[in-house]
C-alpha cells in the first residue's frame, strides 16, 4: 500500500490491487457554541477538537490492518465514522480496519445494501478465494446511515459537500472537500480503467454524472478516483472529455465504439465488451 498527502488535512492510501484508493479526511476544531470560552489549550501535535472520517478502503488484510496506526502517525485522530462513495464490496472494507464504526453513504446506497444483503460479503469471499486471501475474520457491515445527496456533512468545523454520483451503479455520491481543494468521486474519472456500468449502471445516468463532476473538478487541485492515480485538475478533464466521448459512442456503435485513446489495453477491452452485454 502506498500512502500520500494530498493536503495536511487529506491522505490518501491506495491499495497494491485494483489500485483501490482509501481517503483519510480530518477537520479541524469546531468554533465555540455561543457563551462558551473561545481559548482552547491544546498541547502540540494533540488531536484534541479535531474529527475524522474514512471514505472507501484498501483491499488487502495487511493494508487495512496499517490504516488506524497509518491515520495515528499523521497525528489524525481516532475516525468518527466511515464513508462509501458507493455499495460496490471494494468500497466497503471499512469495518475491517475500524469494526464497530458506522458507514455512512447516500440514501441510495443505503436502500442498495438493504436490498441485497450479504452481496458485498459473498463478492468479497469470491475475490479472495480467486487470489487465496486469508483473511483474520467476516466482513461485517453493522451500521448503515443513509445521507441525503446533495448535502453536506460535516467534520470538525470543516464541511464536506455531498453530490449525487449515480451512472456507474444505481447509487452513489462524490464528496467535495473545499478547503483541502479535493474531489472524491468514487469510480469516475479513472486514468485506470474505462467507464464501467455495473450494478444498475446507465450510460446516460453516468454521462449526466460526469457533467455534474466538471464545475466540481473545476475547483479542485486533486482529483481521487476510487481506482488509480490521484490526478490533477487538467488531467481529470481530460479524463473526463474522454469518458463522454466513449459513452456517447457506446449506445450507437456497441461493440465498435473507440476506447478512450488512453485506455485500450486488453483488460480494458474485456471491460467494454461487458458495458457492451448490458445495453
Amino acid at each position: 500500500m502506498r500512502a500520500v498527502a494530498l493536503h495536511a488535512d487529506v491522505l490518501v492510501a491506495t491499495s497494491a490491487v485494483l489500485q483501490a484508493n482509501c481517503v483519510i479526511v480530518r477537520g479541524g476544531a469546531p468554533a465555540p457554541a455561543p457563551g462558551e470560552n473561545p481559548v482552547r489549550v491544546i498541547e502540540p501535535g494533540s488531536a484534541a477538537g479535531q474529527e475524522s472520517f474514512v471514505v472507501d478502503s484498501p483491499v488487502l488484510p495487511d493494508e487495512l490492518a496499517a490504516l488506524p496506526a497509518l491515520a495515528a502517525q499523521a497525528r489524525f485522530p481516532e475516525p468518527s465514522g466511515l464513508l462509501a462513495t458507493h455499495g460496490d464490496w471494494d468500497h466497503l472494507l471499512g469495518p475491517l480496519a475500524f469494526p464497530g464504526l458506522q458507514i455512512g453513504c447516500a440514501q441510495s446506497t443505503a436502500e442498495r445494501l438493504a436490498r441485497s444483503p450479504g452481496e458485498a460479503q459473498r463478492e468479497l469471499r469470491s475475490f479472495d478465494e480467486g487470489l487465496m486471501v486469508d483473511r483474520p475474520g467476516p466482513l461485517a457491515l453493522g451500521a448503515v446511515q443513509g445521507l441525503p445527496v446533495p448535502g453536506r456533512l460535516e467534520v470538525g468545523s470543516r464541511e464536506i459537500e455531498l453530490h449525487d454520483a449515480s451512472g456507474h451503479t444505481a447509487d452513489g455520491m462524490a464528496l467535495l472537500l473545499p478547503w483541502a481543494s479535493v474531489l472524491i468521486c468514487g469510480d469516475y474519472l479513472s486514468a485506470a480503467e474505462i467507464p464501467t456500468l455495473g450494478a444498475g449502471g446507465d450510460a446516460a445516468l453516468y454521462g449526466a454524472t460526469l457533467e455534474r463532476l466538471r464545475p466540481l473538478v473545476g475547483r479542485c487541485e486533486h482529483v481521487v478516483p476510487g481506482h488509480g492515480p490521484v490526478l490533477a485538475r487538467e488531467r481529470a478533464l481530460e479524463i473526463l472529455g474522454e469518458d463522454l466521448a466513449y459513452l456517447d459512442a457506446l449506445p450507437l456503435h456497441g461493440d465498435r465504439a473507440e476506447l478512450p485513446p488512453s485506455r485500450r489495453g486488453a483488460a480494458q477491452r474485456r471491460l467494454h465488451a461487458a458495458n457492451v452485454a448490458l445495453l
